[in-house]
């Protein structure tokens, strides 16, 4: 009778605990079930790695690629060209992270019904992108390599990311990667590299003077061209005699800046490049960027004056030093960018695009201030003819990347316009002059979303 009971008492057991392991795997596939249907070996959903169903469109409506039966892109070979990092193309070089995020929205996922859309049906997802705009910074862009990005910083959309080199996924080229030309080819700087931002970085050193330091636009340094200092010499790009503030952003003085990291010291430019987030990663639309870098930890007094000039350690992600011009133009907060607006299968719902801010990361009065040194920038230095009809306001860089290359041209800015708030970062890399190189290329791209927006 005792071994009756034994045995009835494991099996009791031993049906608990099947119970138990059943109720788990419902619980998990409740929850995980839309991840394990949509995994990246699924050859109803996807082409390799690459999303495989459904309809992608720019903002506007133009169809960028069509997987409802083979995988078919614009077509214009520009257009293809322009939005190959972000569709990615038929092998998997190049993949496509900000699509792949909503493969179970696209592909119509359902507990129920399971996979309603996929394979020769798919639904639609929109992105913020636009096709024209995305064209012309590419002809913009030309043969050079770099990235150019512009962004609608009250609403966080991305109208332009042009990552180059390139190619066209309908007519793959022979890449021999260990070739200039191609260096770099299958990644999207936009969101995956972090340059040197040289002199765009004094716009940091600028905000922690005027958010720090009484008076700080009166404040007046000499500068000979040369300015000697422990640990060796900052050397300028000219001889800009006596100037204060607005002139040694606007002439983009090293031998000011390296006094000012002096009053300033290592301690408060490490905290307001953690206060600004420029250092930090973004996460969107599946996406995490490359992270910056800055550190001035035993830093001679020379390494932290180049430090403050954007040279030394210093390196940014395009992306996220885009959104820190949207702060400064929104009055010290703004939208994080986002490329995909939505995304879903007919009726069955899915996912659409909500605005998230970085919370106020500077003072609103010191962010006002400092954009209207940067406005002075381009009144006075830049030419405020190279942007009719828009109120623009930058910083250029001439970042040096040392071996033996030539400077990589950076420009970075804003509008300050309410119909058309938006805010840019261009990389030209082997340049030169930040300037010279960048603001033909920005002013095109500009113009074509101010266009855009002006039809919208």
């Amino acid at each position: 009778m005792n071994r009756v009971a034994s045995r009835s008492t494991i099996a009791l057991i031993l049906a608990v605990i099947l119970l138990g392991g059943l109720c788990v795997f419902l619980a998990q596939f409740m929850i995980q079930a839309d991840d394990w249907a949509v995994f990246q070996g699924n050859p109803h959903v996807y082409n390799g790695v690459n999303i495989g169903c459904g309809v992608i469109t720019d903002r506007s409506g133009e169809v960028l690629l069509d997987s409802t039966g083979t995988r078919t892109y614009s077509e214009d070979s520009a257009v293809r060209k322009s939005t190959i990092h972000w569709l990615g193309d038929r092998y998997g070089y190049i993949s496509a992270p900000a699509v792949t995020a909503y493969a179970s929205d696209m592909a119509g996922f359902g507990l129920l019904g399971g996979l309603y859309s996929y394979g020769g049906t798919g639904g639609e997802a929109e992105l913020t992108i636009s096709a024209q705009v995305q064209k012309a910074a590419l002809e913009a862009m030309g043969k050079k390599k770099g990235v150019v990005a512009v962004y609608n910083y009250k609403t966080g959309e991305i109208l332009c990311a042009v990552s180059t080199p390139n190619y066209d996924p309908d007519n793959v080229p022979d890449i021999d990667e260990s070739s200039s030309k191609y260096e770099g080819i299958y990644l999207n700087r936009f969101t995956q590299t972090a340059y040197v931002p040289g002199s765009v970085f004094k716009l940091v050193t600028t905000a922690a003077a005027l958010d720090t330091l009484k008076n700080a636009q009166d404040i007046e340094f000499r500068c000979d061209g040369v300015y000697e200092m422990s640990g060796g010499k900052i050397k300028c790009t000219g001889e800009h005699g006596t100037i204060a503030l607005k002139k040694a952003l606007q002439k983009s003085c090293n031998c000011y800046f390296a006094q000012l990291s002096e009053v300033l010291g290592a301690d408060t430019l490490q905290r307001y490049v953690e206060k600004l987030q420029i250092t930090e990663s973004l996460s969107f639309d599946g996406i995490t960027t490359a992270k910056g870098s800055f550190s001035v930890e035993d830093a001679s007094a020379q390494q932290i004056a180049w430090s403050a000039i954007g040279q030394h350690l210093d390196t940014v992600n395009p992306c996220r030093f885009m959104t820190l011009m949207g702060v400064i133009a929104g009055g010290g907060e703004a939208a994080e960018p986002y490329i995909v607006a939505s995304a879903g299968s007919g009726a069955f719902g899915g996912y659409k695009a909500s605005k998230r801010t970085t919370g106020r990361l500077l003072d609103k009065d010191i962010a006002k201030e400092l954009g209207e040194l940067m406005r002075n920038n381009v009144v006075r230095q830049y030419g405020d003819d190279n942007f009719p009809g828009l109120t623009v306001c930058a910083k250029s860089g001439t970042a040096e990347v040392g071996g033996n290359k030539e400077p990589n041209a950076v420009f970075a800015g804003f509008c300050a316009d309410e119909d058309y708030p938006l805010a840019f970062m261009v990389v030209v890399e082997d340049a030169g002059s930040g300037a010279k190189n960048c603001v033909p290329i920005i002013s095109k791209v500009l113009a074509a979303c101010k266009e855009l927006m002006d039809c919208e």
